[in-house]
């Protein structure tokens, strides 16, 4: 039990410990000249091919689904309550 408890701490030191094993690059700089570059294209496409498949997903199941949406409000009057029966 106590050999559990002793390995469960030093498990918890390692994975708290604030010193880093591998040095890890950093991207920032890079990706701001990417986003930040006058070139024509609309910000949200500057990411690259993921998010230009992204963009084109999202426009093509709008532009389906946007009949089933509409379909209610189209085919469905609104109610004609007269309200002024209801003030006295």
């Amino acid at each position: 039990m106590l050999r559990n408890v002793l390995a469960l701490r030093l498990i918890a030191q390692r994975t708290i410990s604030t010193a880093s094993r591998r040095q890890i690059e950093n991207k920032v700089p890079e990706k701001q000249k990417l986003f930040q570059e006058d070139n024509g294209i609309p910000v949200h496409l500057k990411g690259g091919v993921a998010d230009a498949l992204l963009y084109r997903a999202t426009m093509i199941l709008t532009e389906q689904h946007m009949p089933y949406i509409s379909w209610p409000w189209l085919h469905f009057p609104r109610s004609r309550i007269d309200f002024s029966l209801f003030s006295q």
